[in-house]
C-alpha cells in the first residue's frame, strides 16, 4: 500500500509505454490493500493499452537500475510483458467496444 499506482492509456503504438506524453490520459491512484482502481469514463470505441508502475517512493517517476530495467513494479493491459525490454503495444492491446473491467498484475 505504500506509494501510488500510476497508469498510463494508449490509443496508439507511439510511445507505448515509456512515453507518458504520448498517452491518451494520464492518472494516479492511491493503493489499498494491494488494489488501485481506475475508471475512465466517455472513452470511445477503439484500441488502446495501458501500462503502469508502482511508485514506491513517490518520486512521481519509474525508478530503474543502471542497466534501465525498472527498480519499481510495472504492469500493462493483457499483463503483456516484453522480452529484453518493455511489452510492446500489439501485446497489450484491447478492443473497447462497451464497458470493460481489466485487471492488470504489477510484476516485482
Amino acid at each position: 500500500d505504500k506509494g501510488s499506482l500510476y497508469l498510463s492509456l494508449y490509443n496508439s503504438e507511439k510511445g507505448f509505454p515509456k512515453d507518458p506524453k504520448a498517452a491518451l490520459r494520464l492518472t494516479s491512484a492511491r493503493i489499498i490493500n494491494g488494489i488501485s482502481t481506475f475508471r475512465f469514463e466517455k472513452l470511445p470505441k477503439g484500441t488502446y493499452a495501458v501500462a503502469c508502475y508502482h511508485d514506491e517512493n513517490g518520486n512521481h517517476k519509474l525508478d530503474a537500475n543502471l542497466f534501465g530495467i525498472p527498480s519499481e513494479g510495472t504492469g500493462a493491459s493483457n499483463n503483456a510483458t516484453g522480452f529484453l525490454g518493455p511489452p510492446k503495444f500489439k501485446e497489450a492491446k484491447f478492443t473497447l467496444d462497451r464497458d470493460t473491467a481489466i485487471t492488470i498484475r504489477i510484476r516485482y
